[in-house]
């Protein structure tokens, strides 16, 4: 019998090395891969030239739904991923409306993905003073782990945690065998900063967010994980400092990982103040020399994974003279493994280093079955790349709701040709070629 699918004249890219391989996929599942497959398929894919990554996993993105899918929604979000060579998402829960704190919002957000996803999607639930009675049932829904924030949200649904609070949530998740992720900014240090800042300007901003303030969170973070026994996650690192912290305390046992998305270490200070609300998240856009430390934590493996915190807003909340009031996040889900293709091409051209950062890693932390490599029986999603294509990135080449991406006129090299879900082309040449099937992952 011939396979569903088979791939042939890749170069395949795995963290032992890249390798011209063919790969054979037979119900949703990779069954073969040799440097020669013998057999006929019923779809032949011509890889020639090009490089095949694992479906990349993005663990942290604001797709909205319901309640807010004017931002981004499950339709326009994972339609970006999978432009971006993505099989994979994980959708925080606190801009949603209402927010995802209990069993009920779980649900409604669940039916949304199912009908319009067009990748594969993890929950997560929320971890905040107001339902630490319903983490359980949160739990027993599948959501993939808790996410608190430590400092205000910008959400009155989604109220920031207090050390106490975060310590009986992270005993509960401890007792679910659940990860924490916290957004690790204290807001105390932010108040003490903000009250040194009297003016609206993008510098303003940046000096309203010190890394200081980063770095406190994520010490009392790291020390309640160290009482609790909780697994602990920390998102969106920005300084190398932090992530200095954050290896140190692993090293003495502290079961804590973390990641960092491409705009710390594509983006720098400079470049806030160069494109504006565009570029606005929190933690803000550090220094050059943070960028390029982060970069190199990337390069030497001290990064755990990296995540897109793809956190869209419409253009009207993007806009204005008051820097500090308007809406913060980056949008760049898109952008993701092209941004990991171009500063390996330019630094060290160690693709089998990327497979690790944008799918196994995540995969195995978040105890994801069956995905985030390429190996035989793990499901076949697959991410075709064009690594020596140089390109600018124009609004019109994005998918997401608002094309709202600092990168906008930026040149990359790698273009996604085709990402593929189960063995199901999804996405190729420029657009989505499939109807909705995502499923629902949970921890295994």
């Amino acid at each position: 019998m011939p396979f569903d699918v088979l791939i042939r004249g890749g170069m395949v890219v795995r963290p032992s090395g890249v390798e011209h391989l063919q790969i054979a996929i037979e119900n949703e599942k990779l069954v073969e891969i040799a440097p020669e497959v013998t057999g006929s398929a019923k779809e032949e894919i011509d890889a020639t030239n090009l490089h095949i990554f694992p479906g990349l996993i993005d663990p942290h993105v604001h797709f909205n739904e319901p309640g807010r899918e004017d931002w981004e929604g499950l339709t326009t979000g994972p339609a970006a991923l999978a432009a971006g060579g993505g099989t994979l998402f994980f959708d925080m829960p606190l801009n949603s409306s209402p927010p995802v704190l209990d069993g009920a919002a779980f649900d409604a957000k669940l039916e949304r993905a199912k009908a319009k996803s067009v990748t594969d999607f993890a929950i997560w639930g929320g971890l905040t003073p107001t339902n630490l009675d319903r983490l359980e049932e949160l739990a027993a829904r599948g959501v993939v782990g808790f996410k608190a924030f430590m400092c205000p949200s910008g959400i009155d649904e989604f109220p920031h945690v207090t050390e106490e609070d975060l310590l009986v949530g992270m005993r509960m998740a401890a007792r679910l065998n659940l990860p924490v992720a916290v957004h690790a900014e204290n807001p105390l240090a932010l108040e003490q900063a903000q009250a040194n800042v009297h003016g609206h300007s993008w510098a303003d901003y940046l000096a309203s967010r010190p890394m200081m303030a980063e770095a406190v969170a994520t010490r009392i973070a790291i020390e309640c994980a160290r009482e609790t026994k909780c697994a602990l996650h920390i998102v969106h690192v920005s300084s190398p400092y932090v992530a200095s912290e954050i290896r140190v305390a692993r090293g003495q046992g502290i079961n804590v990982t973390y990641e960092t998305c491409p705009h710390y270490f594509m983006l720098c200070d400079e470049d806030l103040l160069a494109i504006g609300a565009r570029a606005k998240c929190a933690p803000p856009l550090r220094s050059t020399d943070d960028r390029d430390a982060m970069l190199t934590g990337l390069e030497t493996g001290a990064v755990d994974f990296v995540g897109s915190d793809h956190s869209p807003a419409p253009p009207s909340m993007k806009t204005g003279d008051d820097a500090l009031s308007i809406w913060g996040g980056i949008a760049g889900v898109q952008s993701t493994l092209p941004a990991m293709i171009t500063c390996w091409v330019e630094r060290v051209a160690a693709f089998h280093e990327i497979p690790a950062l944008i799918a196994e890693n995540a995969a195995k932390r978040f105890r994801i079955a069956a995905k985030g490599k390429i190996e035989i029986g793990y499901d076949a999603d697959l991410a075709i790349v064009d690594a020596n294509d140089r390109y600018t990135l124009t609004e019109g080449m994005l998918l997401d709701r608002h094309k709202l991406s600092p990168y906008v006129g930026r040149e990359f090299t790698g273009r996604i040709r085709r990402t593929i879900l189960r063995g199901r082309t999804i996405f190729r040449d420029g657009r989505i070629v499939s109807v909705p099937i995502g499923r629902l992952l949970k921890p295994s």
